[in-house]
């Protein structure tokens, strides 16, 4: 078939590679004129199996009230008259249930183990190279109770297949000897052993390198501005190309891949997927060569941050802000950012020349993307990672073209299915 894909960030690109290595003609749309430069350009650098509980979970509404009135909390609601917004934000507080949570950890992790092994069968085929760590990920908490917490998605996660071996501070240090400093005020931990991290940036241009190579036709710097329906099926796509004429696209299916953006796409179809942009933020500290930052990938619960090492580069990231699609680069939550960065690691880098970047991430309620067909016969959706886009990639984009080319999957398509 033919098949085009909207969208060239991490998902977009790993569901046009496995739909070419099915044999489908691919092509590729995006405003962009290189692949990954949104989303995917600079987040936190996890294959994070481990972060499977989702933000929605019992203990986040005591949360969200303790960081009320706070520009550096963790998690940022910004309410505005948007009524998307107060939607995605009642059904959030929906999937808080400890039921529903359980569901939600449950199938998450079922994607997220397979979309780990997927990877790693793509990096031993293709030999791909992007900075990549094996190392596992380390998560650390300086509060007791919120490390009391954690035991417990720890034991239910076991449940589902993911390993998290608790460790004492001790242990801990053995693991990263960086959190020498840190160690005082840490109260326990654990070890995702086969977790990962990686430059999700680095993988997806390659991966895009890849395409191209193997016959994927790239239409960049191409605004998409409506889906044509008609009989139950998708026409064609509208664009004003890169040289500003306006086009028509036509092809056996569509797969819209465009992260927060597909809900403005989808709406006039008369489709609300629930997926709100959620503002994430990073740092990029170069001279991360010494021992004094962390090599092993590393997770902040407490204050939602990341730490992983790329190259000569220390990405840290994490942060949650609601405030629609704002792509404001916000200083007070970059500050904050670094701040904890100096006291736990103050020697890990060259603080002043660190980069700081946001970007929007496609966050569901539940944290489960929407991978799979439609109402529309020919129309797919493979979007509403939230902050697992990285990690579950490979796996939502394998999941997707078994799905486009009626091949049964081995993964149950089920619970990421739209519905709507």
């Amino acid at each position: 078939m033919k098949v085009i894909v909207l969208g060239a960030g991490v998902v977009g690109i790993a569901s046009a590679w496995y739909l070419r290595q099915s044999g489908h003609d691919v092509t590729v749309v995006d405003r962009q004129f290189a692949p990954g430069l949104e989303t995917s350009f600079a987040n936190g650098g996890q294959i994070s199996v481990s972060h499977a509980e989702p933000w929605a979970n019992p203990h986040a509404i005591s949360q969200i009230l303790r960081w009320l009135g706070r520009e550096d909390a963790p998690l940022l609601f910004r309410l505005r008259a948007d009524a998307a917004q107060w939607r995605w934000g009642a059904r959030f507080l929906i999937e808080c249930l400890p039921w529903r949570t359980r569901r939600n950890i449950a199938a998450i992790l079922k994607l997220a183990l397979y979309s780990r092994a997927a990877l790693k069968t793509l990096r031993a085929e293709t030999g791909i190279e992007y900075d990549h760590a094996e190392r596992g990920i380390v998560h650390f908490y300086t509060e007791p109770a919120q490390f009391a917490l954690a035991q417990s998605a720890v034991r239910v996660m076991a449940e589902f297949g993911c390993e998290r071996i608790i460790k004492t501070p001790q242990e801990l240090l053995a693991i990263e000897p960086a959190l020498q400093h840190a160690l005082p005020r840490i109260v326990g931990g654990d070890h995702a052993v086969e977790d990962e991290s990686g430059d999700a940036f680095a993988f997806t241009q390659r991966l895009a390198a890849r395409c191209i190579e193997s016959g994927v036709a790239w239409l960049n710097g191409s605004m998409i501005t409506a889906l044509d329906a008609g009989g139950g099926a998708i026409d064609g796509i509208k664009i004003v190309a890169a040289d500003g004429a306006a086009r028509t696209l036509t092809a056996d299916a569509y797969v819209v891949a465009l992260g927060s953006h597909s809900p403005q796409l989808l709406r006039p179809l008369g489709m609300r997927p629930a997926v709100y942009p959620v503002k994430g933020y990073s740092l990029t500290i170069p001279g991360a060569d010494s021992g004094a930052a962390p090599r092993v990938s590393l997770t902040d619960d407490e204050h939602k941050l990341v730490f992983s090492h790329l190259g000569h580069r220390l990405r840290v990231a994490g942060t949650a802000e609601l405030n629609g699609y704002d792509n404001t680069l916000n200083a007070v939550r970059c500050d904050a950012i670094l701040k904890r960065v100096e006291d736990l690691f103050p020697q890990a880098g060259d603080f002043a020349a660190a980069t700081r970047w946001c970007g929007l991430r496609p966050a569901t309620p539940s944290n489960l993307p929407y991978v799979g067909a439609t109402r529309y016969r020919n129309l797919f959706l493979n979007t509403g990672h939230g902050t697992l886009g990285w990690t579950l990639a490979c796996g939502s984009g394998r999941l997707l073209a078994d799905i486009v080319s009626g091949r049964a999957p081995e993964v149950e398509p089920a619970p990421y299915r739209f519905t709507g």
